[in-house]
């Protein structure tokens, strides 16, 4: 046989070996009792919802067309949050490095700003490179955010004044996944963990969800 046709078949085995690794060690997962995924198992999964807002290059974002067939992490927020939008975002982008160059780009972040009178597009653009450039940051006027909301069947973001002036903004905290069948399977509440995201993404990437 010659070199390079050894070398194709030692990838095919390399390849089949990695899968069936994969395969066992889930199987071992569930034989334990432990759950395969760390997020929490949508009862009803559904589809990417059909929305357009704008992206931080000024440009129309048509969500299902733009993230079709890839594992897509979304959020609701918005960059004066104090506390859960920094937490997921350094999460999802700890959760980033922890692998392997293959399965990261393989992934989207999307963050949809619940505040765009604050959040301009290069407001948004600066917060989100703090995690990682490669997240996607979507704004668009209260009613088209409210309606997308609705689409994720989540109650729409409220402002609310603070006693010593300006306002902070009450929003949903949930992460949700879609998966390459391009549907939501899974959610990730706050407490998620980066080493969570890191466990989950690679059987999101395969379409495993229990």
């Amino acid at each position: 046989m010659r070199g390079w046709a050894r070398a194709a078949a030692l990838a095919v085995l390399v390849a089949v070996g990695v899968s069936a690794c994969d395969r066992m060690r889930d199987t071992v997962v569930r034989m334990r009792g432990e759950p395969l995924l760390r997020g929490s198992v949508i009862g009803r999964a559904f589809a990417r919802p059909a929305m357009t807002l704008t992206d931080t290059k000024g440009q129309a974002f048509d969500f299902a067309r733009a993230t079709k067939g890839r594992v897509t992490f979304i959020t609701f927020g918005y960059t004066h949050c104090p506390d859960i939008c920094p937490v997921h975002m350094a999460d999802l982008a700890g959760a980033l490095r922890r692998l392997p160059a293959r399965e990261r780009n393989a992934v989207l972040v999307v963050f949809v700003t619940t505040d765009p009178a604050r959040d301009s597009l290069p407001r948004l653009r600066q917060w989100l490179d703090s995690f990682d450039p490669s997240f996607i940051g979507l704004r668009g006027p209260d009613s088209a955010v409210a309606a997308m909301e609705r689409d994720f069947q989540l109650p729409p973001a409220q402002p609310v004044a603070l006693a010593g002036g300006g306002y902070q903004v009450n929003h949903s905290a949930q992460v949700f996944a879609f998966t390459p069948d391009d549907s939501a399977h899974v959610i990730y509440l706050p407490g998620a963990t980066s080493a969570d995201y890191a466990h989950d993404i690679p059987r999101l990437l395969r379409d495993v969800y229990k």
